[in-house]
């Protein structure tokens, strides 16, 4: 099931099973096969899509639907993105049998869907222009792919090379060019904690304020779609008050994502944080916000993070005192700019991608609710 996703295959991790030779034709993938998946969340159930023989002698487990279609009446490409579309998804969880979280539907149900069939010219059509869709939507994934890879390579030789090809110095952290100093983040910055949730508060003494949480901080960027608000004292809020041009850190998360974060630039008025984020005061005569957001991202911030945080099997997470005891890279103020000006530039690129990857979401959702349920109409429509 892992492998059968919502309008694609994921096929970059295939794993093998023992089974008896005379089955293996009757559990044998045919190209054009179109695979469902049985269960999943209840926006995800029966997602699937195509097999184009990518894999030789490939069986499917029991949990995935192999449809095989009578291609004089119905393509296959046509019937994946049907069964993806607003009318596919509410037939399925109309007809599943639902828990708390997951739904699932069983061969019979699947062999009850009713099918919408166009001319198998105007099937073939509308496959080819969400197909098209499809594949722009892959090229910005490309892209911001190769984009990031390269905004990782290009700050780990920003953040130990420096931009000015310096002659290089040794520290207690390795090499660092000459001009560059190096020190603990207390010395050049101040770290604010953040204020914990359910505490009783007085109502005399009360005010509610909207607070940065956990799931507002990725890496690179602030989610701020959604802001949820707290009680707090009103003589607490200047000690818990975010302000402009502080760099908010996550204290935990996966060990890919530890120490995720960016800069907070007043965006929303009034607004605290919560303890599981750090926020970060540069001391502006010493260390931009900018400098310091891009240096904590870096392999050189992730490595560092990662070597003083305390670990579970699947989590990681960071105190004040290992952030504070943080050795910053200071190279003199021009230098910090121009490697933010080089970093942002990268940055722009991937946004630029990912903005481009959102409308063509967009348009691919629109195109197939209007395609699958004919308030839109191709058959006399010219498909090169």
């Amino acid at each position: 099931m892992a492998n059968v996703q919502d309008g694609f295959l994921d096929l970059e991790e295939i794993k093998t099973i023992d089974i008896r030779r005379r089955e293996k034709e009757r559990y044998m993938l045919q190209q054009g096969d179109v695979l469902l998946t049985e269960g999943g969340d209840f926006d995800k159930l029966g997602r699937g899509f195509v097999w184009n023989g990518e894999i030789p002698e490939c069986v499917h487990q029991n949990h995935v639907f192999a449809v095989r279609l009578d291609r004089s009446e119905l393509d296959p490409a046509f019937f994946s993105y049907q069964a993806q579309s607003s009318y596919g998804k509410a037939y399925f969880l109309s007809v599943a049998h639902k828990t708390t979280n997951l739904a699932c539907i069983n061969t019979s149900k699947l062999k009850a869907f009713p099918v919408l069939i166009p001319p198998l010219s105007e099937q073939k059509k509308i496959a080819h222009i969400l197909s098209s869709v499809q594949r722009a939507i892959e090229a910005q994934e490309r892209i911001i792919q190769t984009t990031t890879e390269l905004k990782r390579a290009l700050m780990h030789k920003l953040f130990t090379e420096g931009l000015r090809r310096e002659l290089q110095k040794q520290t207690e952290i390795g090499l660092v060019p000459e001009s560059w100093e190096v020190m603990p983040l207390s010395e050049c910055s101040v770290v604010q904690t953040g204020i914990a949730k359910g505490r009783k508060v007085n109502e005399e003494e009360a005010v509610e304020v909207p607070y940065l949480r956990v799931a507002n901080v990725q890496d690179g960027y602030l989610d701020l779609s959604e802001m949820k608000t707290i009680i707090i004292r009103k003589n607490e809020q200047q000690r818990f008050a975010l302000q402009d041009g502080d760099v908010v850190l996550t204290e935990g998360g996966d060990f890919d994502k530890l120490g995720r974060g960016f800069i907070w630039h007043g965006q929303i008025e009034n607004c605290v944080h919560q303890n599981h984020v750090f926020a970060v005061r540069p001391d502006k005569m010493q260390i931009s916000s900018e400098f310091f957001a891009y240096l904590s991202q870096s392999p050189y911030g992730k490595r560092y993070f990662l070597s003083v945080a305390h670990k579970t099997t699947n989590l990681a997470c960071i105190n004040t005192t290992k952030l504070k005891a943080f050795p910053v890279l200071l190279p003199p103020q021009d230098q910090q700019a121009d490697i933010v000006v080089a970093c942002s530039s990268i940055d722009g690129k991937i946004r630029n991608a990912t903005n481009k990857k959102k409308l063509l979401q967009d348009m691919f959702r629109a195109l197939l609710h209007e395609l699958m349920t004919a308030k839109t109409r191709v058959h006399n429509t010219e498909i090169k």
